[in-house]
């Protein structure tokens, strides 16, 4: 049980004021007395200053610390733009973290955060399916919110917690349905790292789709990506290299997508003559691209600004989670398979 200073003024039978002075070394006001009294009490409860608390108190809570896997991957620029955006208008300032998706890096960045002024926690990015990890990002999160903090994940639902959650398991079936509508029986899907949930939450949106239409999506027809733009030339690759007969390539996010038009624009594949191609989140860039990308459309500014609005309000007790819709976007890059045009 955490021993809080009115523990220690209570033992010392002096109030809680006296208590806080003699604690943070003020002499003005406190007899001897009283002194000794408030100090044999705080060692003989074992209490230890929360330092936390009382940066966030004599800061007000100015800043607003953000935890995402690579602020350089364009996904995670609009959330940070949308944090930024949000914490302007509430005139807090904002740090900035990278994780690179290591495990380690991330717990080190939220004992660093929190040693510094940070009221407010966004944890943008996909969870672990790592027990272990978890169980310790839980410890900070609750050791954090203890103290004065408030914490809100961005596109994690494997930890409870105030969440702001993209639906990438109805996007994804969507396009299923979709691209299946064009006439694509034949797929292959460039994945993400197995142990991030958003993997997962994209594929079985993807598996779901197909099977309403019938269709079955194979373990050879999925190869391994890293949602980065090397890692989805890489994919396409990996698939010629199976002989992959499908008509519609899928990757789960946009880099990856348009690594894959680079790929098969060096092979002299045209997309969407010779095969389709989709990414996932619609990045602005995917606008710019020849042909432009079809993808799934997530508002990535505005679950950053979400977010924000979440975490600088007071925590209710229970998790609140905002759920946030995603659309399909057909653009150039997808059409009707050669053998049903």
């Amino acid at each position: 049980m955490q021993v809080l200073l009115r523990d220690v003024a209570a033992r010392a039978g002096v109030s809680l004021a006296t208590a806080s002075r003699v604690l943070s070394g003020t002499r003005a006001g406190v007899s001897v007395r009283s002194r000794e009294a408030v100090a044999t009490a705080a060692r003989e409860l074992e209490y230890v200053p929360n330092a936390h608390a009382q940066a966030l108190a004599r800061a007000g809570a100015v800043h607003v610390g953000v935890i995402l896997h690579d602020v350089s991957d364009p996904y995670f620029s609009e959330i940070v733009r949308g944090v930024q955006c949000a914490s302007v208008e509430a005139q807090r300032m904002v740090t900035v973290c990278n994780s690179f998706r290591d495990p380690e890096r991330e717990l080190a960045c939220i004992t660093l955060l929190r040693s510094q002024r940070v009221g407010a926690l966004i944890l943008a990015g996909s969870g672990l399916d790592d027990p272990s990890y978890l169980t310790r990002l839980g410890a900070q999160i609750r050791a954090f919110e203890q103290s004065g903090g408030h914490a809100v994940f961005v596109g994690r639902h494997n930890i409870a917690g105030d969440a702001v959650l993209p639906d990438n398991v109805g996007g994804a079936r969507a396009l299923a349905h979709a691209l299946t509508d064009l006439g694509h029986r034949h797929f292959a899907v460039i994945g993400g790292p197995a142990v991030l949930t958003v993997t997962r939450d994209r594929l079985d949106g993807l598996q779901a789709g197909l099977a309403d239409r019938g269709i079955r999506l194979d373990d050879a027809d999925v190869v391994a990506g890293d949602f980065s733009r090397a890692g989805g030339a890489a994919g396409i690759a990996a698939l010629q290299a199976r002989g992959s007969r499908a008509t519609c390539i899928v990757a789960l996010n946009d880099a990856m997508a348009i690594g894959a038009l680079s790929a098969l624009r060096d092979r002299r594949i045209r997309v969407p003559d010779d095969v389709s191609l989709t990414g996932f989140g619609d990045i602005p860039i995917t606008l710019d691209v020849m042909p432009t990308l079809s993808t799934v459309h997530l508002p990535l500014t505005a679950m950053g600004q979400r977010a924000v609005r979440l975490a600088l309000e007071p925590p209710s007790g229970q998790a609140r989670v905002e759920r946030v819709a995603a659309q399909v976007m057909l653009r150039e890059s997808t059409g009707a398979p050669r053998a049903a045009a």
